[in-house]
């Protein structure tokens, strides 16, 4: 497996990143989730690498090795993506994001318009204020503990992410499941057991080795304006939610299929957060490499 990389922004920031698959095929840009990091799912870097793309996956600010940006937007992601395109020499790209990772692929679809070809989000988070959606409605404890806290600032959610990070960057894969009971319907059990807890026990503890000023700044962003309108995305979108989902419930995702323009959306039956893209990442890339054209 390839080695993460740094990359200096122009603010003086690093950047962690990592490239996966065919060194000269198209890019395949991904956003983690929240918590999480640049370290990939096997499925996704196989799925990517079986269609001869080239998958590059980054730690957002204040994730791994990355530089923490604090004060941070969703938006900010779009121009740090754009940066590390340029450094890699690449022009144009298709871009993926899961769960917390959705907002920010958006972002790109609105503000690297001219070089995101395509956007596929998966069981992407909705905006706080979305009118006509109660943001926390059907969501798990943990999560409604967790964005309760975010709408009171940092100074509340601190500590309770400071508990979690220490329970997480200790846990084994098999723990996993117990550690998130109150997200996880039966269906993401299993993908866990079936061996997606490694990949996201390994993805978060990176991520959260030096701190949890990342998980911090995405839970912020998210409660707070994301610094852009759904209506600037003119790139093609491709939306994938399970009704099962209890992190990022099927209402975000039936929200962002009627507001984000041209969207081509999936509502699947009996999937959960993390099963959705755990059994369905073939589909999945299939459809946003043909809305790529």
């Amino acid at each position: 497996m390839p080695e993460s990389q740094l990359v200096e922004l122009k603010d003086g920031r690093r950047l962690e990143y990592e490239v996966h698959g065919v060194q000269d095929g198209p890019a395949l840009v991904f956003h983690h989730g929240t918590p999480g990091s640049c370290l990939p799912f096997a499925t996704l870097a196989a799925a990517a690498a079986s269609r001869g793309l080239r998958l590059v996956t980054t730690s957002r600010a204040g994730y791994g090795e990355s530089s923490r940006q604090a004060g941070r937007r969703v938006v900010a992601a779009a121009a740090d993506t754009g940066e590390l395109l340029d450094a890699l020499g690449i022009e144009d790209c298709l871009v993926a994001g899961w769960s917390g990772g959705g907002p920010h692929a958006l972002a790109c679809g609105a503000r690297l318009a001219g070089r995101a070809r395509a956007v596929l989000v998966i069981a992407g988070v909705a905006p706080a204020d979305a009118d006509g959606l109660d943001f926390l409605t059907g969501m798990g404890e943990a999560n409604l503990d967790e964005f309760g806290l975010a709408e009171r600032g940092e100074a509340a959610l601190r500590p309770f992410l400071e508990t979690q990070r220490e329970a997480l960057r200790t846990a084994a894969p098999e723990d996993l499941a117990a550690a998130l009971t109150s997200l996880l319907p039966p269906v993401d059990v299993r993908a866990l057991e079936d061996g997606v807890a490694v990949d996201l026990e390994a993805q978060i503890q990176h991520g959260v080795a030096s701190g949890v000023e990342g998980w911090l700044d995405d839970d912020l962003a998210f409660v707070a304006p994301w610094g852009f309108s759904l209506d600037e995305i003119a790139v093609p979108t491709s939306l994938w939610q399970g009704d099962q989902d209890l992190m990022v419930p099927p209402a975000h995702g039936r929200w962002l299929a009627a507001q984000v323009p041209g969207v081509v959306a999936h509502l699947e039956a009996g999937e959960g957060h993390i099963s959705i893209g755990a059994r369905l990442m073939d589909r999945m890339l299939d459809e946003l490499l043909a809305l790529s054209g």
